[in-house]
């Protein structure tokens, strides 16, 4: 016996790493095929430096990769959904890696993953320093694979957000919008939406949004007081998580949605307040503006395309 007829090509994932190690981008590390991989940064910039760190992954969208046989944006998800966790604390991602589990080898799926990534990692100004593929046969079926990502990022630790005591009821709340569906609430949405309905399930695979660029410009402003990536648990569930004690969002819920929403709705019979708990129906990042800073707030996220959601009230 040896190790390739018990269905392990050791080969195949050094020939992997190789290949990750030859794309040219600076959002991939030199380092890439050691035993860890790190990047320099200059703490000097920083009075109170403070290193925060995230996992996450792309939960059932990669079924709906796979149902599309189209693997090169659920990167994308993965990287995203890592990084804007980071930024709504005004936090800069720096490094990321990347864990794929699968049951066999497959070069063209691992090379559509991996671009994805470093096309999220270019967007979200971070590098790939590594990450792990392990092949196991007897766990996952010969197409199934899954996903996981980390990151680290660097903050100042006196600047970072919520900052629980400039918000006040009466405080605007403004969103940035969501590309879709983004990478939550999809075990309700694949089983609502037909499985002939081909254009939603594409609609399904646009992929999540990253937001980096957008929040640490609006936090180096001062013109923001919290943010929050509505993943699952919808708008009002994430929100809570970064306000004071005694406030609560008041939300009007009558901004344009895209269109999947109320396609899965209608396709799943669900009613509004299951849609407005599971998915982010149009919000990617929920903001809370300190009233005296909103024409300020305004001004600096001119080209974001925000929009307003309702406002802090007391409860």
């Amino acid at each position: 016996m040896d190790y390739t007829s018990a269905g392990v090509d050791i080969e195949g994932g050094d020939r992997f790493a190789r290949f990750i190690a030859s794309i040219k981008s600076k959002a991939v590390s030199s380092g890439i095929g050691g035993f860890s991989g790190g990047i320099e940064f200059d703490p000097s910039r920083y009075k109170k430096p403070l290193l925060m760190s995230t996992t996450d992954g792309a939960g059932t969208k990669l079924l709906v990769a796979r149902k599309l046989r189209k693997f090169d944006t659920i990167g994308i998800d993965l990287v995203a959904m890592n990084v804007n966790d980071l930024a709504v604390c005004a936090v800069q991602p720096l490094s990321f890696l990347d864990y794929i589990a699968l049951g066999r080898l497959d070069d063209k799926l691992l090379h559509e993953l991996i671009r994805g990534i470093v096309a999220g990692c270019e967007m979200a100004g971070c590098v790939l320093v590594g990450g792990e593929t392990a092949e196991m046969p007897d766990l996952y079926g010969g197409g199934d694979f899954d996903l996981a990502g980390f990151c680290v990022g660097i903050g100042e630790k006196d600047s970072m957000l919520p900052r629980l005591d400039a918000m006040a009821a009466g405080d605007p709340l403004y969103a940035i919008p969501s590309s879709g569906i983004h990478s939550n609430g999809l075990s309700l949405a694949r089983k609502a939406i037909p499985e002939t309905d081909a254009e939603s399930w594409r609609e399904l695979l646009v992929p999540t949004r990253i937001y980096v660029r957008e929040l640490m410009l609006l936090a180096s402003t001062g013109t923001i007081a919290a943010a929050a990536h509505i993943t699952g648990g919808g708008l009002e569930g994430n929100l809570s998580r970064v306000l004071a004690p005694g406030l609560a969002p008041r939300l009007s819920w009558d901004w344009k949605m895209p269109g999947i929403f109320p396609k899965i709705a209608a396709a799943g019979a669900i009613a509004a307040p299951e849609m407005r708990k599971v998915f982010n129906m149009g919000v990617g990042i929920a903001l809370v503006v300190p009233k005296n800073r909103e024409n300020e707030f305004l001004a600096a996220a001119a080209d974001m395309a925000v929009f307003p959601i309702g406002e802090l009230a007391r409860g």
